[in-house]
């Protein structure tokens, strides 16, 4: 299949003019998993599932009894529990488990009708930048095979940009769905944190992680939230309000009044690359009538210490379940209990996963509580604050995704600073709560996707992709 389509409604088009059929479409893509197998992208293809599935979902469509999400053939994150199916988080602890339900997200899918064509490699339980942290190895970006994905869903975004899906379903923890989006020259969105569902989702961080969706065009970004969003009675975290009809929604906005942080031009950190393309997208907002500023950001350089601070302590809670007892991996050099606990854990996560249990037990941990998880969650309340604030003068704050384009696979690895670091712009969105979305913003000179992110007040979604609609036909 060549083809590349960018939309759910061209393909729609395509089945209604009989050109196409959703099983050879599905066919299609099976094939460049195929090819692309270097890529690395899944852990899992569900081959014959979804051809059976795309034959039911045909006769639907004949039928006119098809949902609204008929023709969408979509990939979840390893992170994602489907029922039956395997999810393994990209961790050896959980090796060979086995999904006993399946999370709200994926049910509401399947009730549209969507085809689920596999589970896509991910950082192990979500933590990485990269996608270098998986069990199951690295994966590489489409664009330059030498270069990282984004992490921590990077396999989802590969999935959808080398052609293999349509879309998929990551999780945006400190930017999970956005850097990986960036780097891969696709959308991203971060809902605002309560708007979906986390029923079923293996939890790396409670308070942070958030289901959101890798696509090409904003169109079925906005018909996949419409749908994913909205009450779940197995998550009491989960926001009550009303879930507009995104899709049906989407209007050219009025002149906008952004800001913009003034570190993203001046900052050494900051590749120059990127600082160009920024550049030239807020002269093009100025010259379509947009009131464009720098802002100062007081609390820049706490962003990254304080979101390390709080997720590793809730990752040290939240792991602290697999234990060699109850479910997945567990050691064969055990002799005792204890010996089942040691051995199994130090066995079954990986290197990066054990830094930040250790961390966040350290953070958790008698006579340091108070110096840095609770000092930590007092910052995280001031930058909310700040924020706010700020969203209260303007529309939305502009931003880089990420510092850089895709750095070489192997070349943070020594350094976890560094790697952490890569999260600067990503994470204030993921403390406050508030949605953001990463938009493709251009190339760098090697034809490296360049990401540029906008974030916008808690639950004004339907701003944030009339706006990211907008900007992206400019």
């Amino acid at each position: 299949m060549t083809k590349v389509y960018t939309s759910l409604n061209e393909i729609k088009s395509d089945i209604k003019a009989n050109k196409i059929s959703l099983e050879s479409l599905v066919k299609g893509y099976l094939e460049n998993i195929k090819q692309n197998a270097d890529l690395n992208a899944f852990n899992e293809v569900f081959e014959e599932e979804v051809l059976i599935s795309a034959i039911n979902v045909d006769a639907k469509i004949k039928n006119g009894t098809a949902g609204k999400l008929a023709g969408m053939v979509i990939a979840i994150k390893d992170n994602i529990c489907y029922k039956g199916h395997k999810s393994s988080a990209s961790s050896k602890i959980l090796e060979g488990f086995t999904a006993i339900y399946s999370s709200t997200v994926v049910e509401r899918l399947l009730q549209e009708d969507v085809l689920i064509i596999g589970r896509c490699n991910c950082d192990e339980f979500a933590m990485g930048g990269s996608n270098e942290n998986s069990y199951y190895g690295p994966v590489k970006n489409f664009a330059k095979k030498t270069k990282v994905s984004g992490g921590s869903s990077g396999g989802s975004a590969v999935a959808v940009q080398a052609n293999m899906c349509l879309a998929a379903l990551g999780t945006d923890t400190g930017g999970s769905v956005r850097q990986p989006a960036s780097f891969c020259g696709l959308i991203g969105l971060k809902p605002t944190y309560g708007r979906i569902s986390r029923h079923g989702i293996i939890a790396y961080a409670s308070s942070f992680d958030q289901v959101g969706t890798i696509t090409r065009s904003i169109d079925d970004a906005s018909l996949l939230l419409e749908i994913l969003a909205g009450a779940d009675e197995y998550d009491s975290t989960l926001s009550t309000q009303r879930v507009p009809a995104f899709s049906q929604n989407l209007t050219t906005p009025s002149p906008k009044k952004i800001a913009y942080l003034q570190e993203a031009l001046t900052s050494n950190g900051v590749d120059e690359e990127v600082k160009k393309i920024f550049n030239h997208h807020i002269q093009k907002l100025k010259a379509e009538g947009h009131i464009v500023e720098p802002i100062a950001f007081q609390y820049l350089d706490y962003l990254v210490p304080t979101y390390y601070i709080l997720a590793t302590a809730e990752a040290s809670s939240n792991l602290s379940r697999y234990d060699g007892v109850h479910y997945g991996y567990r050691s064969t050099n055990a002799i005792d209990l204890q010996s089942t606990y040691k051995k199994s854990r130090s066995e079954g996560f990986g290197k990066e996963v054990k830094r930040r249990i250790m961390l966040g037990t350290f953070v958790l941990s008698a006579g340091y509580y108070e110096a840095y998880y609770a000092k930590a969650q007092k910052v995280r309340k001031l930058i909310r604050q700040q924020t706010d604030a700020i969203l209260n003068n303007y529309d939305f704050i502009m931003l880089p995704t990420a510092p850089e384009p895709a750095f070489n696979i192997g070349n943070e690895e020594s350094d976890p600073i560094k790697t952490y670091l890569h999260d600067i712009f990503t994470v204030q969105a993921s403390l406050t709560g508030a949605p953001a979305i990463s938009l493709p913003a251009g190339n760098n000179k090697i034809g490296l996707p360049i990401g540029l992110q906008l974030i916008t007040k808690n639950f004004e979604e339907q701003e944030l992709l009339n706006f990211s609609n907008y900007f992206l036909k400019l």
